[in-house]
Formats: structure tokens, sequence, C-alpha cells
């Protein structure tokens, strides 16, 4: 018998994600175009820390958005499912020992530090619960989920039905005992580096992007102009400035990011795990072909 989804507020943290990710974006682009324009000295440089701290958050906060797309606590007659992006945790009904509003507490709840309308995530110690996890998507009508051996905070937009669907199925009792499970994103990349194949493949676009970042800085200074496009038989090479050169490491280093990404999102189904390892060798093989790539423009005749 089931008894229902209990999801958290989505939609105001959903926004603030979203302009977020389009802020820092526009700031990014803006950075990069300017880098390409941009003389090699201090406005150079300005214009690239900009540029990488403005794009830097924006997978993260992807992440989050994603997680909170999917975020939903279900409650059935057996267990509690608390499930957040890759983090996964089931409960059974039988290892709850209360559910209970945060305001009920004499003491208060700390808040995690770091902290959106949306991603109330982390873990904080009370003075009478102990160690609490925050799975929840705003600090307003928090449910505590107490356990015998972890304490979890979450925010169901309906927490009184909650609550109330709680005490049915304690009623009803368990049809069929449910295991507990805890899944966390870190594991999926911990099992993913057991792989030899996996480390290989991380590594080398690791190595190949940081490699072709070092070279390119040092070519930058030593080069006044480069060529960027094919060569037009109605006439010469067109040159820019060999700033431009920075483009590549910069799409380079996105695309294997997005790749990583992509990989491990793959990854966590044993039938697409194949998907996962042609993405992640894909990856390493687009790296390399951005370091041919820049060894060809340095040595066309500008």
């Amino acid at each position: 018998m089931n008894v229902g989804h209990f999801p958290p507020p989505k939609r105001r943290g959903l926004l603030i994600h979203g302009g977020l990710i389009l802020a820092l974006a526009v700031i990014s682009i803006i950075g990069f175009v300017n880098l390409t324009r941009a003389p090699v000295g201090p406005a150079f440089l300005t214009d690239l820390l900009i540029g990488l701290f403005a794009v830097a958050p924006i997978p993260y906060l992807i992440y989050r958005a994603y997680a909170l797309v999917r975020a939903d606590y279900h409650l059935d007659r057996d267990s509690l499912g608390l499930n957040w992006g890759l983090r996964v945790e089931n409960i059974p009904l039988n290892d709850i020992e209360w559910i209970r509003s945060a305001s009920d507490l004499s003491y208060p709840l700390s808040l995690p530090a770091f902290r959106l309308p949306g991603g109330v995530l982390g873990l904080r110690r009370h003075p009478d619960l102990g160690l609490v996890e925050f799975i929840a998507a705003d600090s307003r009508n928090l449910l505590i989920v107490a356990t015998a051996k972890r304490v979890f905070v979450i925010s169901p937009q309906d927490p009184s039905g909650l609550s109330q669907a709680f005490a049915r199925s304690t009623e009803m009792g368990s049809l069929i005992p449910s295991k507990a499970k805890s899944v966390y994103p870190s594991f999926v990349i911990t099992q993913a580096w057991e792989h030899n194949a996996v480390r290989y493949f991380w590594l080398s676009s690791l190595f190949l992007n940081i490699g072709l970042f070092v070279w390119v800085s040092l070519l930058i200074p030593r080069l006044a102009q480069i060529t960027l496009n094919l060569q037009n038989s109605q006439g010469p090479i067109e040159a820019v400035p060999s700033t431009q050169l920075i483009l590549l490491p910069l799409a380079s280093t996105f695309l294997a990011a997005g790749g990583w990404l992509a990989g491990l999102y793959f990854f966590r189904w044993e039938k697409e795990r194949a998907l996962a390892f042609i993405v992640w060798a894909t990856g390493a093989l687009t790296s390399l072909a951005f370091i041919i790539a820049v060894f060809f423009i340095i040595n066309t005749p500008v």
C-alpha cells in the first residue's frame, strides 16, 4: 500500500538557481570575449580571472538545480525514502523513532553555513540530537526524522500530511521488512575510481588539459598573431591576436568537465556503464586533439 509522495517546495529554489546560473554565464562570456581582445598584461589576466571565477560555480549550481528537480520524500508502509540528486536514503519505518517539527525543539537547529533556497544541505551538530544531516529545500516548516543511528532534517511542502501518513503507516505495521540504504554522490566517484581504465581516462584528461593551459600561457607572450580559420583561396589567411589562443584550452576544459559529469551520470546504472567508459575515453581523446590543434595553429605561417 503506497502512502504517497511529499516533495519539498521547488519553485523558489529553481528560480534562484536558474537566475544565478544565467548571471554567472553572462559574466563568464563577457570575461572570455574581452579576454580574446585584451593585450597581454594586467587586463588580460583580469579578464581571465573574471571568466574563470564566474564559470567555476556553474557546474555546482547546475547539479544543485538538477538535485532539486529530482528531490522527493516518499513514504510507504515499509520505509521512508529521501531522494536528492545522487543522494539516496532509504529508512525502514521500524528504524524511525519519531518525526516531529523542528519548531518543537527547546534548542533551535543551527542551519548549514552555506545554503540557498532550494538547497539547505549539510551536516550540523545539535546539543540534544547530536549530528544532524539536512536534506531540505527550505529553512521553514522543517521536520526532524530521528533514527537510532542518524537524525535527518527534511522540508516537505506538506509537513503535517507527512506526519499524519507516518502515524497511519506505523499503526498498520510493515508488510515486508525494508533494508536501509545510504548512497552519497561521492560513492559514485569512489566506485568509478576503482576501475583502472577510469583512472587512466580521468588522469589523462586532467594532465592533458593542465599541460595545454601551461603550454598556451607560455606561447601567448611569444606570439604576436596567429590564425584560427582555414585559408581562403581568394585571399590571405586572416590573422588574429595570439591571446585568442586561450580559447582552445578553455573549450577543452569545459568539454572535459562536461564529459566527466555525464560519465558519472551514466555510471550509476550497470547497463549504462559502457556508455560512461566511452564518454570518458572520448574526453581524453578530445583533450589530445586540442593539443594537436594548437601545434598546427602555431606552425601555420601568418
